[in-house]
């Protein structure tokens, strides 16, 4: 853990440490996790595209993961909200993992568009970032490298779910290839990559968004209470 402007840096190991207390000491649902982070980036993307999506395009770029299931439910809300959402999914359907493939089933229900790897971004004026989380490590791999690059060279504005896929949450250190966002929300607490100088041209404008982990999880690194008194996402760089 580091500090910078006395909020607290985590690691990915110390991260993975606090959603799992928070799951499993404070019994929060994942499912609520995943609701509100969603939330969090459909409202950054609105912010993103001067204040109103209504009829414009959106693509989730979504992995298998619980990242790919943030992504999922910000492309459900984007939809509600007017937005043209299509959903570009890193694989196969049948690879999600549980909690995500429940939110891609409501996504196949409300009728928005799904496509893989190969789909074009649909003149979208915003990509969505949602490929991989702060987990992940080393060079991304196939599907999603390529799409990685794809959405580098379609010079489509960025925003990136919880941390740029392809970046090393714990170091900031860039894969081969990495997305270069405008922007990223994080969710939880920021990670000690993002104080790596390298990592700034990645990451763009950095966001920390309350996605309700209790505050007593905040407290354990932090030592002080995350200014979300005011705003629910707010800019930290």
């Amino acid at each position: 853990m580091k500090t910078q402007g006395g909020l607290a840096f985590l690691t990915a190991e110390e991260m993975a440490e606090a959603d799992r207390v928070a799951i499993e000491d404070f019994r929060v649902d994942v499912l609520s996790l995943m609701e509100n982070a969603g939330v969090a980036v459909a409202g950054v993307t609105r912010n993103m595209l001067r204040g109103d999506v209504a009829e414009k395009g959106v693509c989730c770029l979504v992995g298998k993961g619980n990242n790919g299931g943030d992504g999922l439910v910000a492309a459900r809300h984007l939809h509600n909200w007017g937005a043209k959402v299509k959903v570009v999914l890193a694989g196969d359907k049948s690879e999600l993992r549980d909690v995500p493939a429940k939110q891609f089933e409501i996504v196949e229900r409300m009728g928005i568009p799904v496509g893989g790897v190969e789909e074009d971004f649909g003149g979208a004026e915003l990509l969505v970032d949602a490929l991989l989380g702060y987990s992940s490590r080393g060079n991304p791999r196939e599907p999603i490298a390529g799409l990685i690059r794809r959405a580098n060279a379609s010079k489509i504005q960025t925003l990136a779910v919880d941390i740029p896929s392809g970046l090393d949450a714990t170091t900031g250190v860039p894969g081969e290839p990495c997305v270069v966002a405008k922007a990223t929300v994080t969710l939880g607490l920021p990670k000690t990559g993002f104080l790596n100088p390298a990592a700034a041209i990645f990451v763009g404008e950095l966001y920390l968004a309350d996605i309700a982990m209790p505050m007593e999880v905040y407290l354990r690194y932090a030592q002080q209470q995350v200014g979300f008194g005011k705003a629910t996402v707010v800019r930290i760089r």
